[in-house]
């Protein structure tokens, strides 16, 4: 099985979060190839750490670790799933459909995880929830 990471997930094993402990215990359990993100996930990673940075929620030496740690863990642990313009096409299918309450970003990660026959892992349960009602597997770890 495949686990594609949402953000929310490594934001939570990389900072400090009330879930990080549960999140790390996680993350460690996966067997090598489980886990998958994309280059997206990269770009939301930095983005959300920079709205921490900007909120007081972490000093910039926590930021840069954060930063570091997460260069680290992709290219140790994660493996890398490609995006298409078919999925960008597939997610705007997806945030179409209104009462679903995707945000763009997060509609090309059901996209992607979809197209690659993935699980979504994440901790944002509108997300879990607009998953499972677009036929994507989702699992809160």
């Amino acid at each position: 099985m495949i686990y594609y990471l949402d953000t929310s997930v490594l934001v939570a094993a990389l900072t400090n979060e009330t879930g990080t402990a549960r999140i790390q215990h996680w993350l460690g359990e996966r067997e090598p190839g489980e886990l998958a993100i994309s280059e997206w996930v990269a770009t939301e990673f930095s983005a959300a750490l920079s709205i921490k940075l900007r909120s007081g929620q972490i000093s910039p030496d926590e930021r840069a670790t954060a930063l570091a740690a997460f260069v680290r863990l992709s290219s140790e642990s994660l493996s890398a799933l490609s995006v298409s313009a078919a999925q960008f096409r597939a997610a705007a299918r997806f945030a179409d459909q209104h009462k679903l309450g995707l945000r763009a970003g997060d509609a090309l990660h059901l996209a992607i995880a979809a197209d690659h026959g993935a699980t979504i892992a994440t901790l944002d349960q509108r997300l879990a929830e607009a998953a499972l009602a677009l036929g994507v597997s989702a699992l809160s770890p």
